[in-house]
């Protein structure tokens, strides 16, 4: 594709099919590629840790309610063992 240098920037030119300046250094669109990458990177990590982290939150709200049904049996069984003891 050809592009016309823009004088005084030698990293730049404009593309004539667009009329668009672009940056034409490779170095410089590496680097970019690479930071982008590792940014999205960086959020998918994010979002799978806050993934795990509400379903160890349900997870916990669940044995918290089973521990509630469990405790609240041992104690209606022991209401009824004192009841027929006494």
């Amino acid at each position: 594709m050809e592009h016309y240098n823009i004088e005084g920037h030698a990293d730049l030119a404009r593309d004539p099919r667009t009329n668009a300046i672009v940056n034409v250094n490779a170095l410089d669109y590496r680097h970019y590629t690479v930071s982008r990458n590792a940014k999205k990177s960086r959020n998918e990590r994010v979002d799978s840790m806050e993934q795990d982290l509400a379903s160890l939150k349900g997870e916990i709200g669940e044995i918290k309610s089973l521990l509630r049904e469990l405790v609240n049996g041992k104690l209606i069984l022991l209401m009824l063992l004192l009841t027929f003891r006494g």
